[in-house]
């Protein structure tokens, strides 16, 4: 009976695809459960995949008409090594499972596509500002995460950067500043500047989880870039007084031989005349009045030039910039790292004043009434010494060509002087003089600047009878005013020139060093002008200052002699071993008001190597 169940049971033995496995499931619905979950697994991710295509994403009109046109001229597009990052590379997370977050979340787009939310260029623009505050805040939160699959700022090599770049990265791994923080609008038109002064903070502020070690590579490629940009200093100043030399060489040659060929003529045409005239000699001709030199003193300032302190330095056109436009993270991008950081001008900007002068001249950025043909930055090499007694600055650059000033009559804002130029001095005790030099006298309402007040404003405000207003507002410092609207909130007016503090406030701070020291020269009279910058831009004479300038060969070159003490008011004793914050500005081509070059910020040493032109001792 046993044999006969057990041959039954042989007899009716599910066969291998019908043996039950876990839960009743046999082993041929096991496979095709497998077979259906590949094609459905592969059918999911085909599908996943043709969406996260450029062609998916500008399938729409809203797309392609709109952010796609912004995208394609840029160098994520196009760009010399072929790599092209599309929608998808920065929209869409690589990691499984927030790659299907994002793109549930992308259901929310679907619908408003299909209920016409967003079905033309002015409903976009209407929305842009919304949806890149979304996009910016999702890179924010995962430390752009996007962005590095790309780039990580871990393997960048700052020998290929920019100094800017390279500043700006170095402060990202110490402060933990993430990308987005700066790279806003860089596919697509940006409107970082709609943002409000609340949103700029909360999205740009550094997260501490993400400061990063700075790596050892970071630093050796640091090292070597800024020993090879010292070198190539060295040898292009040294380049150009060659080239200088040389020219001066064939000038002067071009000249003896002219006065050789010019004084054989005349004895020629006197042997010829009367013999009694062979002896008589040449008189030589006299200088052209533009090559005069002109200045307080008779004679040249003496200095042995060869024992100063030396570099170049790029005046660059400013336009509107003014102390609260530096502030103001709307308008300036590196406002946060100058206000909260106390990062100077010069540490991002000093190699690049060139091409910002060239931005703002031409009215692309911070320039309402541009000038045509102006030149956008003027490089100055400029040399400082010192003696016992005197300070000693030369100042030198290539004369420029005129452009007329269109909504000027004659094209000269200045008629009487075709150059002037200006030396401001202040201790770090003036806020911002430490980074800014002397930006801090430079406001939005003073003279021919944005907010500036009118002149029936001027004529009735109290202030009249404490300072000069009869020209419009003229320079001033924070430190003369009880407030200053930096912001431009509610459509407020940015600067403070009718918050003026009592003199007696003025004279106390005034007392405690907070003022700018000021000497300008004026070339068509030779007139030397010395005061300060405190309430107003005030000329008083000071303890006097002497220039002596010339414009020869097409070269001017302006030589300052200033005594080192002084016991009047509104100027600054110098100290030997100590440095000082300077900025200059030059008005060329007979310009007048904000329409000159000007410097950045940099540090004055009286014989101390510190800083960033030392006057060196005779």
């Amino acid at each position: 009976m046993k044999e006969q169940n057990s041959a039954e049971e042989i007899l009716h033995k599910p066969g291998l695809m019908k043996r039950r496995l876990i839960l009743g499931t046999t082993i041929g619905g096991a496979v095709v459960f497998f077979i259906v979950g590949i094609i459905f697994w592969g059918g999911f991710n085909t599908a996943m995949e043709a969406t996260n295509q450029l062609e998916f994403c500008i399938g729409c009109h809203e797309m392609e008409a709109n952010v796609y046109q912004e995208y394609k001229p840029t160098i994520h597009y196009s760009n010399r090594t072929g790599v092209r990052a599309g929608c998808p590379d920065c929209h869409v997370p690589r990691p499984w499972i927030h790659k299907i977050v994002r793109k549930i979340q992308a259901s929310k787009e679907v619908f408003s596509w299909l209920t016409g939310k967003i079905d033309t260029k002015e409903e976009f623009e209407e929305h842009r500002l919304t949806m890149a505050k979304s996009v910016w805040k999702a890179m924010k939160e995962t430390d752009s995460r996007e962005c590095r699959n790309c780039h990580t700022i871990e393997s960048m090599n700052p020998e290929f950067q920019r100094p800017r770049a390279r500043n700006q990265h170095l402060n990202a791994f110490k402060e933990g500043q993430t990308c987005i923080d700066c790279h806003k609008g860089i596919a697509h038109n940006n409107v970082r500047h709609m943002l409000t002064d609340e949103e700029l903070e909360t999205i740009e502020k550094p997260n501490p989880d993400y400061i990063r070690e700075v790596p050892e590579m970071y630093v050796e490629g640091l090292a070597r870039i800024e020993a090879k940009e010292a070198e190539e200093a060295v040898a292009d100043q040294a380049a150009k007084q060659a080239a200088k030399e040389k020219e001066q060489k064939r000038i002067d040659s071009a000249v003896a031989d002219a006065l050789e060929s010019y004084k054989a003529e005349m004895e020629a045409k006197a042997a010829a005349q009367a013999p009694k005239l062979l002896k008589t000699s040449a008189k030589p001709q006299a200088k052209p009045a533009a090559e005069k030199a002109s200045g307080t003193n008779a004679s040249e300032i003496k200095v042995n030039w060869s024992k100063a302190g030396n570099r170049e330095i790029t005046l660059f056109y400013p336009g509107q910039t003014s102390i609260e436009w530096i502030q103001n993270g709307r308008d300036h991008g590196g406002a946060r790292p100058f206000t909260k950081g106390g990062d100077r001008c010069v540490t991002c900007h000093d190699k690049e004043t060139a091409d910002m002068g060239a931005k703002i001249v031409s009215g692309e950025k911070a320039e309402e009434t541009p000038i045509p043909g102006k030149r956008g930055s003027i490089a100055v090499n400029v040399d400082a010494s010192h003696d016992d007694e005197y300070l000693y600055m030369r100042f030198s650059w290539e004369n420029g060509e005129h452009a007329p000033v269109p909504f000027v009559d004659g094209g000269k804002m200045d008629p009487e002087n075709p150059m002037k130029l200006a030396l401001m001095l202040s201790t770090d005790d003036v806020e911002f003089a430490d980074r800014a030099g002397c930006w801090g006298t430079c406001h939005h309402d003073a003279r021919n600047m944005p907010d500036a007040p009118d002149k029936d404003k001027l004529a009735v405000s109290e202030f009249a009878s404490q300072i000069n207003l009869g020209e419009g507002v003229t320079k001033y410092l924070k430190e003369s005013r009880t407030k200053i609207e930096l912001k431009g909130r509610r459509g407020k007016a940015r600067g403070g020139w009718d918050q003026l503090k009592s003199a007696d406030e003025i004279k106390a701070e005034q007392d405690a060093g907070k003022f700018m020291d000021l000497v300008r020269y004026k070339s068509g009279k030779g007139i030397v002008e010395d005061g300060h910058i405190l309430a107003e831009r005030t000329m008083h004479g000071g303890h006097g200052a002497e220039f002596d300038a010339k414009l020869k060969n097409g070269t001017w070159t302006v030589v300052l002699k200033r005594k080192l003490k002084s016991d009047k008011p509104g100027d600054i004793s110098l100290e030997k071993g100590k440095v000082y914050n300077f900025g200059f500005a030059i008005h060329d081509d007979y310009a007048n008001s904000r329409f000159h070059h000007v410097s950045l910020g940099y540090k004055l040493g009286i014989g101390n190597s510190d800083s960033d032109i030392n006057a060196e001792h005779q």
